[in-house]
């Protein structure tokens, strides 16, 4: 009787033990896709001018830090792929390498349209937004009227991931530099080219 009692005990203690490992055990990690996470963006290009008000050249070497956070919309196709809308903040340095000024230095912000693959290994994007910075106007005549400065652009690449947690870009970029007819006149500047960068996910 005591060896039953005993056993009982010891069975009651086990199954409590396991209930309790159970409620309290954490799920196994499982692997995000790069659109379900943020993601930060390093990227250096350069831009010649294609057009604009100013008579002057204009050559640009942007470098963009972003962050995206992960999607706000989104549409799974029945193949696995995915179309995804996320917000893109951005910071922006430009050092001017041909032109009157030296640097714009700016903010930007735009909705990024991706179009993801089934393995969520590569990406097509599309980007339109704007912002405004500063440039250091120097009273040039072609040149920026005055140093508030605001940006409008457009972006498209492709977007490959290497690891779970890093992808590297390519891509197109037009930009459009003026403040908004603050000064008359308005030079504005207009100007295309490319951009190259790498991707972390968090």
């Amino acid at each position: 009787m005591a060896s039953y009692t005993c056993m009982k005990t010891l069975l009651l203690l086990t199954l409590l033990a396991t209930a309790t490992t159970a409620a309290f055990a954490k799920e196994p990690p499982t692997t995000l896709l790069p659109w379900q996470q943020n993601s930060i963006d390093l990227e250096a290009g350069y831009l010649w001018k294609v057009g604009g008000d100013t008579p002057l050249d204009y050559e640009i070497a942007p470098v963009i830090l972003s962050w995206r956070p992960a999607y706000q919309l989104h549409h799974v196709f029945n193949d696995g792929s995915a179309l995804v809308v996320r917000s893109r903040f951005a910071a922006i340095g430009q050092a001017i390498i041909e032109g009157p000024e030296n640097h714009y230095l700016g903010f930007m912000a735009a909705p990024s349209l991706e179009f993801w693959d089934p393995t969520g290994t590569w990406s097509i994007y599309g980007q339109l937004g704007g912002g405004f910075g500063w440039i250091d106007s120097q009273g040039v005549a072609g040149g920026q009227g005055q140093d508030l400065t605001y940006n409008w652009f457009a972006a498209a690449g492709v977007s490959y991931a290497i690891t779970e947690t890093m992808s590297l870009r390519a891509g197109a970029m037009f930009q459009h530099l003026s403040n908004l007819g603050a000064t008359d006149p308005n030079p504005g500047l207009n100007s295309l080219g490319f951009t190259l960068g790498v991707s972390w996910g968090f």
